[in-house]
């Protein structure tokens, strides 16, 4: 199989959708690995680590898509990118369809097949490919919240810590799933005063057992979070529903009676947010202010620690990407009902039915696309 690699072109996206090393096994399995030029420069892998690995470097975007069998990426296809796929191309990549129409139409129109990272899931329930992105995020979370808390961010102008004789700032978590888990841990070393919100009484323990007394753990209602998002100085949003626009736990009220200069972070943005007033920024232009209330949304955050984020996907994507070049997409997603989790879009038809549902789409099973 023929296998692309375009540089991502979202902004300030630096990350790109293989390494050398998985270069090299795709080429060892006897497939061919095309490269676009520079494409992995913000990562630190130059094109000759490439051409090492036994990749042809290629020149343009559109050369790849026209040649390529398969078309791996991180980030979704935009529009202009989206025109250049064709009827049965796979697309193996990060797609979150859910808050985002206009893709799943051109996606729908383009005929090809469409797997989404995010949705792929593992036998004990986990998200193994969205995973990584999730512990790079909410780490960040607390990171970039401190730096728009400083005064000459918009903040309150609020150390995280603290310093003696003065309170650390208050973090409210909503989620206590990968990303909740560790924003505190970062949190939590900052010196903030940390509380997690949930409504899983699992993984409430599991973070108390994890955390002992570091933070407070907190069962989700709608009064909890009322009361816990007027105390927040940093508010982290990371719900999450696989496939699913994410929930919006914070209503417009609610923003209204934070603190002013007060920040949010919400790393839900990806399927949406899940604070009603949020809306998707870029690295170039991060945050912006609601009710006196900075708000940082970046869609793409770990594309921030491009050589971190691409060598961590790259861990838990090159198995799959391997038996979709190997097997072809039918019998490899036939064969793992875990990657047929993945699938999205397939031939015109979607596939996923929190995808469907958003939209108000005909869903398809995939098992019925496969014939199976």
């Amino acid at each position: 199989m023929r296998v692309g690699v375009p540089k991502e072109i979202k902004n300030n996206e630096y990350r790109v959708g293989l390494i050398p090393s998985s270069v090299l096994e795709l080429v060892h399995h006897g497939h061919e690995v095309i490269v676009q030029k520079g494409a992995g420069i913000g990562a630190g892998l130059s094109d000759a680590d490439y051409i090492a690995a036994g990749a042809k470097i290629i020149d343009t975007a559109d050369e790849i898509f026209a040649s390529a069998d398969m078309i791996v990426k991180v980030k979704e296809p935009l529009a202009e990118e989206r025109k250049k796929l064709r009827p049965g191309q796979i697309l193996f990549t990060y797609l979150h369809l859910a808050p985002d129409a206009p893709q799943t139409k051109d996606l729908i129109d383009s005929g090809a097949v469409c797997i989404a990272y995010e949705t792929v899931t593992a036998a004990n329930g986990s998200l193994p490919l969205l995973t990584p992105m999730s512990e790079v995020a909410g780490r960040l979370a607390p990171q970039v919240g401190a730096h728009s808390l400083e005064k000459t961010q918009g903040g309150r102008g609020v150390l995280l810590g603290g310093v003696p004789g003065v309170p650390a700032a208050e973090v409210v978590i909503l989620g206590g799933g990968v990303s909740g888990t560790h924003a505190a841990t970062i949190a939590v070393g900052m010196g903030a005063k940390v509380t997690v919100v949930d409504r899983s009484a699992d993984a409430l323990k599991r973070l108390a057992s994890q955390f002992g007394t570091s933070i407070s753990t907190v069962f989700s209602t709608r009064a909890t979070i009322e009361e816990l998002v007027r105390r927040a100085d940093l508010l982290i949003g990371t719900v999450l529903i696989p496939g699913a626009a994410a929930p919006k736990l914070v209503t417009r009220d609610m923003v209204k009676t934070m603190k002013q200069g007060s920040v949010i972070v919400d790393v839900a943005i990806d399927q949406g947010g899940c604070v009603e007033t949020s809306h998707a920024t870029t690295h170039a232009d991060p945050t912006y202010v609601v009710d006196g209330v900075v708000h940082y949304c970046v869609a793409n955050m770990p594309g921030a620690v491009a050589r971190t984020s691409t060598f961590a996907l790259n861990n838990v994507t090159l198995p799959f990407t391997l038996a979709l070049a190997d097997k072809g997409w039918k019998q490899a997603l036939i064969q793992d009902a875990h990657l047929r989790e993945g699938l999205n879009v397939c031939e015109g038809k979607v596939t996923c039915e929190p995808v469907a549902e958003a939209h108000g789409l005909p869903y398809v099973s995939a098992e019925s696309v496969l014939g199976m």
